[in-house]
């Protein structure tokens, strides 16, 4: 039986911000208007940043919100997606340059449960895959309002995915490398 505490770590305001983005997918999975859309990609966008920052602000950072939110985001953006391949705004080669990063990061995560030296290194956030994130709002957006803007948008994020699962590759192997050194120290 979960304590109240349990129960109190998990339910933060950061943690019920991150989780609204899983609701915000289902809204646009269902509908199909284009206003209520591009009003649920700018929610999901706000509620992207407004998590952490409520976080930091209120010291209410966990290792669950770090687990929930980047779950919220692989969520959403799987919504969006599928939603565009079936109303034939997106093609399969699309969807799949879009989630490459997203399915690389949740390849990322299996691995790191399994291989005992990476499980102490803290994954956090990175400029490169934060980039990713807003060119992916950004194709979102271009497909209900500049369709034009789509192909040269998805192969930005399809390069910016390459780049952010080789930048997570490589701290991942820096931080093994760190780690072993600070190991050999007396």
């Amino acid at each position: 039986m979960a304590r109240a505490s349990d129960a109190s770590r998990v339910l933060t305001l950061p943690n019920i911000v991150s989780t609204s983005r899983v609701a915000l997918a289902i809204g646009f999975v269902a509908v199909d208007a284009v206003p209520v859309r591009l009003a649920l990609i700018g929610l999901a966008s706000i509620t992207d940043f407004l998590d952490g920052w409520i976080a930091r602000r209120t010291q209410a950072a966990s290792r669950i919100g770090a687990l929930i939110d980047p779950i919220a985001d692989r969520l959403f953006v799987l919504g969006v997606v599928i939603s565009y391949v079936i109303g034939g705004q997106l093609a399969a080669w699309q969807a799949v340059a879009i989630m490459f990063r997203d399915v690389m990061s949740v390849i990322g995560w299996f691995v790191a449960r399994r291989v005992s030296w990476l499980r102490p290194i803290t994954f956090q956030a990175r400029i490169v895959g934060k980039l990713v994130t807003v060119f992916q709002l950004a194709t979102f957006i271009a497909v209900l309002l500049a369709p034009r803007w789509v192909n040269p948008l998805v192969i930005v994020v399809a390069v910016l995915g390459v780049v952010a699962t080789v930048d997570y590759t490589l701290m991942l192997w820096r931080e093994r490398v760190r780690g072993d050194h600070q190991g050999d120290r007396p």
